[in-house]
Order: C-alpha cells, then sequence, then structure tokens
C-alpha cells in the first residue's frame, strides 16, 4: 500500500487524515503549526520536520492548504516537496487554487518526473467527518486510476474532468452554484421571517420541491437558529470567490451574481464576521432589510 505524506491539517485536512489512517495507510504529516500533528501522531501518523522530508518518504503527496501561495510555498519553496519527491511519486493538491497556478506547478513537478493531480472537494467539515467529499480531480486519467483507492478513503462522488488545472476549473463552478444559492436561502429565510411565516416551516414546505438545495436543508436550519459556527468560514469562501471572478474575467465570462455575493461578504467581513460561517451571509441580507435579529 502507498505511503502518503498528507501537508495541511485545518478544519478539512485533520479529518481527511484521520480516514486515510482508518483505511490502514501509513501517513506521514506536516503542518506549519506543528502542534495540530500532535493528535495525528497519536492516531498512528509519523512527523516530517519539512515538506522535503515528508516528500522523500512518500509515494504519493496530498496538500490541504489554504490557497495559492501557500501551495507553491509547501511545494516549490526551498524546504518543498519538490525537493524531496522521488521520479514516479504523485502529488495531490487538495486545496482550492487558481487554475493557472496548478499548471505552472505540475509543470513544474513534471520537470522532476513526478506527476500531480488538483482535486478540490466540497461537503464541508461534515463530509470531510464523514469521508463523504465530491472530489473533482483534473490531471493524467491513468494516474487518477492508480489513485482512486486513496480519494474513496476521504470521498463519495470522485470525478475525473479533465486535464490539470480542470479540477480547479470545476470546483470553482461548484463554489459560484453553493454560494450564489445560499445567498437565495438567506434572502428567503429572510423573507419568510419578515412576512410572518415561521422559517422552519417555510424550509420544511420547500426542501423537498424543486428549490430544494444542500444550501436549504443544511445552512436554512442554521440561519433560523443563529448558528453561525464555520463549517466553511467566510473568509476561505471570499478567497475561492475571487479566484472564481479572476477565473471568469481571464475567459471573458460575466459574473452578475457571484459579484453580487462577493460584495455581500464584503459586508461581513467589515463587521469582523469573517471567521463565520457562510451562512452568516444572512447578516448582510438582514442589514440590507433594516431587519438584523440578535
Amino acid at each position: 500500500m502507498e505511503r502518503i505524506g498528507f501537508i495541511g491539517l485545518g478544519i478539512m485536512g485533520r479529518p481527511m487524515c484521520l480516514n486515510l489512517l482508518r483505511a490502514g495507510y501509513r501517513v506521514t504529516v506536516w503542518n506549519r503549526t506543528a502542534t495540530k500533528a500532535m493528535d495525528m501522531t497519536a492516531a498512528g501518523a509519523e512527523a516530517a520536520a519539512s515538506p522535503k522530508e515528508l516528500a522523500s518518504n512518500a509515494d504519493v503527496i496530498i496538500t490541504m492548504v489554504s490557497d495559492s501561495p501557500d501551495v507553491v510555498e509547501v511545494i516549490l519553496g526551498e524546504q518543498g516537496v519538490v525537493q524531496g519527491a522521488g521520479a514516479g511519486s504523485v502529488v495531490i493538491d487538495m486545496s482550492t487554487i487558481s487554475p493557472a497556478v496548478t499548471r505552472d506547478i505540475a509543470a513544474r513537478l513534471a520537470q522532476k518526473g513526478v506527476a500531480m493531480l488538483d482535486a478540490p472537494v466540497s461537503g464541508g467539515d461534515t463530509g470531510a467527518v464523514n469521508a463523504t467529499l465530491a472530489i473533482m480531480v483534473g490531471g493524467d486519467k491513468d494516474v487518477f486510476y492508480k489513485c482512486l483507492p486513496i480519494f474513496q478513503a476521504m470521498g463519495k462522488a470522485i470525478t475525473h474532468v479533465g486535464g490539470n488545472g480542470m479540477g480547479q476549473t470545476v470546483k470553482l463552478c461548484n463554489q459560484i452554484l453553493v454560494s450564489v444559492t445560499n445567498m437565495a436561502v438567506c434572502e428567503a429565510v429572510t423573507f419568510a421571517r419578515a412576512s410572518g411565516v415561521d422559517p422552519h416551516i417555510m424550509i420544511e414546505a420547500t426542501r423537498n420541491g424543486a428549490a430544494g438545495s444542500w444550501q436549504l436543508a443544511n445552512l436554512g436550519p442554521k440561519i433560523v437558529a443563529r448558528d453561525f459556527a464555520p463549517g466553511f468560514m467566510i473568509d476561505l469562501q471570499q478567497k475561492d470567490l475571487r479566484l472564481a471572478l479572476e477565473a471568469a474575467r481571464e475567459v471573458l465570462v460575466a459574473t452578475p451574481a457571484l459579484s453580487l455575493v462577493h460584495q455581500l461578504f464584503i459586508g461581513n467581513q467589515a463587521h469582523a464576521e469573517g471567521g463565520e460561517g457562510t451562512q452568516a451571509l444572512v447578516k448582510s441580507i438582514e442589514r440590507l432589510a433594516a431587519r438584523e435579529k440578535r
């Protein structure tokens, strides 16, 4: 069974790594904040002193970090994965980053005989814990099938979507869909409450019809309960929306709804709500309607 190196033990990375350990993989971990690796070593993982050291002891190296510069640093930096990875190994980046940056990294790794898959995920912390993530994978198809059992230890809906960078592109499509739908849920809950309708009843009446969505079923009740704990933080969603806006501009596609939700999230950030879950978008809707509920 392949030796796996796992970099990035945050809200998503930690449970994903645990699921690989539960599946029987030998896993070596590295995290910028070293203390976050302690529970992984307690669960059976080994710890590396750097991404370079981690890569030198792994057949497959997975990265799950915040943004494009972070991925570039841990893979291509002076102590990065590229310095330790051997020919024939595979790097799987499961972060959400720029498709163009992904293609650049893949080209640099290929010079050393290292393959790369970009495999961003959807499903939030719940999907990461339950190993039910949707995983959209870009890169060589033969490499994808070689790594498929690894993906199956972390997710359920696993789709090869094209060459390097296409996984990230499909993830940005995903983020357009989820963020705009989230905005609609926030508007519907605010409208129901202002009109005297119990929003719990509104959600129950609409969730199984044509208006049904993951956001309505999962975020809707949290909005009504004023539960803004982050399954996925606004600040991270904003990073993804920025990437989507930049990529859309490159191909001259207008994204008016995406632009609007991005601006509304700026309103959340201006009120120091960037660390809250994306369902806190409702607060920006409520402020516009002068109906903020505390």
